[in-house]
């Protein structure tokens, strides 16, 4: 590949992680003005999951075997029913979406903490990274917006803590290669979410109207299968310390939208919070760059 056309390709695929990644919490909150939260996140991530299924078997990727189908279907229910569905959740219970993207920033700080768990050994920057972000996170509990909504704190910390114990067990597991396992676990992950949808009870009180179509359509194609691509082809053609460095970037991007067009308030706790939880990532990825 010429090196002009790779410099672009790489822009592009660090501007879909940066920002539609950053946009999908205010669309979140968009869609679940009208659509019930986990019917949202259901039919989400089927249609994407067939689309992208249906893609690669199209050109030729061979159909996952049953051992691929439960181990994308276990990592699809921590990540995608668990993780977004969670946040899907929260934001429906009153929890805007900077303040969403803000909790879900501590994934890094989970994912630190669960392989720390596994025996791997820890630096005293990544200990430091550790407890800047617990305060971070006792900051961002001090803020009305939190504080306004216990159950929806609860759920998006849980949302956070599932994405990081999946991704961490994901790496043990014999999940289909390449694009496959996104597909598999977005199916999955769906089909999980809709059956959670039926059996709370959630019912469509009203069409979901135009804003709501575009929402949905904004999370299945641009959220789920662009920016998700994206984020594999940087992992293969970037340092992992760089293609994860999204996590600094994605609470900025929510806040300010979330400000910009859902009229959102951001108090000094929870400003408070943005500064030290993006501080701690940062502390917790420095590692990683020194290797790299």
């Amino acid at each position: 590949m010429p090196a002009a056309r790779s410099t672009l390709l790489l822009a592009a695929c660090f501007f879909a992680l940066y920002f539609i990644w950053g946009s999908t919490y205010l669309f979140i909150r968009i869609g679940v003005q009208t659509w019930p939260p986990l019917l949202l996140a259901g039919v989400r991530f089927m249609l994407a999951g067939g689309l992208l299924y249906g893609f690669l078997r199209w050109r030729g990727a061979p159909r996952p075997t049953r051992q691929q189908w439960l181990a994308g279907g276990a990592i699809g229910f921590l990540l995608l029913s668990c993780g977004n569905g969670g946040v899907s959740l929260a934001e429906h219970a009153g929890v805007s979406s900077g303040v969403a993207a803000l909790t879900v920033a501590t994934v890094p700080l989970f994912t630190l903490i669960f392989v720390m768990l596994r025996g791997q050994r820890t630096s005293p920057v990544e200990w430091a990274g550790i407890a800047m972000g617990m305060g971070g996170i006792v900051l961002l509990n001090l803020g009305s917006n939190l504080q306004a909504s216990p159950w929806g704190a609860l759920v998006v910390l849980f949302a956070a803590a599932a994405w990081a114990f999946g991704s961490v067990w994901s790496r043990a597991l014999p999940l289909p290669p390449g694009a496959m396992a996104s597909a598999v676990q977005m199916l999955v992950g769906g089909a999980i979410c809709l059956l959670g949808s039926l059996l709370s009870g959630e019912r469509m009180t009203q069409p979901p109207g135009a804003s709501g179509w575009l929402a949905l359509a904004y999370l299945t194609v641009l959220g789920s299968i662009v920016a998700f691509s994206a984020y594999t082809y940087l992992l293969r053609h970037v340092r992992p310390a760089a293609a994860t460095s999204y996590a600094y970037v994605n609470p900025v991007v929510a806040v300010l939208l979330g400000i910009a067009f859902a009229g959102e308030h951001i108090g000094v706790w929870e400003a408070a919070a943005m500064g030290v939880i993006v501080g701690a990532v940062v502390l917790i990825g420095l590692p990683q760059w020194r290797k790299a």
